[in-house]
C-alpha cells in the first residue's frame, strides 16, 4: 500500500513557475514509477510526466515538454514536478500516481496507476 500527498500547487501567472512535490509513504517508495497527471474542469485526466525508479528515465506529455521537469529523491520518499513557463491552459488539478509494485513500464494512461493523492490546484492566470 502507498500513500501519496501532493503541495506546491496555486495561483500564478502566466510565464510564472510552480514546483509541485509528492510525498509518499506505506511501501518502498524506490521501487514504484511515478507519474503526475491532471485534470481539467469538463476534461479527462492526462497523462503530464513520470519516472523511473532510479530517477535516470523520465518521460513528458508534448504539451509539456521542455517546460516540465519531473524528478525524484528517494531518500526523502518525495516525486516533484517543476513547471516552468506556466500558460492559462496548464490550470488543473494535478495528482501524483503509482503503479502497482513491480511496474517497469512509465504508462500514460490512468487506468494503469492504483494509488493516488488527493491532487492539488494549479491556476495559471493570463
Amino acid at each position: 500500500q502507498v500513500q501519496l500527498v501532493e503541495s506546491g500547487g496555486g495561483l500564478v501567472q502566466a510565464g510564472g513557475s510552480l514546483r509541485l512535490a509528492c510525498a509518499a509513504s506505506g511501501r518502498t517508495f524506490s521501487n514504484y514509477v511515478m507519474g503526475w497527471f491532471r485534470q481539467a474542469p469538463g476534461k479527462e485526466r492526462e497523462f503530464v510526466a513520470g519516472i523511473r525508479w532510479s530517477g535516470g528515465n523520465t518521460y513528458y506529455a508534448d504539451s509539456v515538454k521542455g517546460r516540465f521537469t519531473i524528478s525524484r529523491d528517494n531518500a526523502k520518499n518525495t516525486v516533484y514536478l517543476q513547471m516552468n513557463s506556466l500558460k492559462p491552459e496548464d490550470t488543473a488539478v494535478y495528482y501524483c500516481a503509482a503503479p502497482p509494485s513491480g511496474t517497469i513500464v512509465v504508462f500514460t494512461t490512468a487506468a494503469s496507476y492504483r494509488y493516488w493523492g488527493q491532487g492539488t490546484q494549479v491556476t495559471v492566470s493570463s
